[in-house]
């Protein structure tokens, strides 16, 4: 079955605890790999819409991601931004795990 997603391994269920998050690079892309304290996993784009930073740089507060910049923040699980001075949201990934790996589906 085709999802039309490219699942791309970034990283082992092992380098990332619950509340933790870690860069990755998949070709160009930078992505933001997130693990969260209800055991669920999510990705966005590592760069900040506002200003170039890599949110990685930042704080996980739960689900929200605080850029080191501007401490504007996303949501990771939709990516939305949600407060001052984000002007847009970022892309998001589904994110699966496949035994030890974590696999990012990218768009194809």
């Amino acid at each position: 079955m085709s999802d039309g997603a490219n699942w791309v391994r970034l990283a082992g269920v092992k380098q990332i605890g619950r509340g933790e998050m870690l860069a990755a690079t998949a070709g160009k892309r930078k992505i933001a790999l997130y693990h969260l304290e209800d055991d669920s996993w999510h990705a966005t784009d590592n760069v900040c819409t506002h200003a170039f930073a890599l949110l990685t740089e930042g704080f996980l507060d739960g689900e929200e991601v605080e850029c080191p910049l501007h401490a504007g923040k996303f949501n990771v699980r939709n990516g939305k931004g949600v407060c001052a001075p984000i002007d847009g949201d970022l892309a998001t990934y589904p994110v699966r795990i496949d035994g030890a790996d974590v696999l990012v589906g990218l768009p194809a």
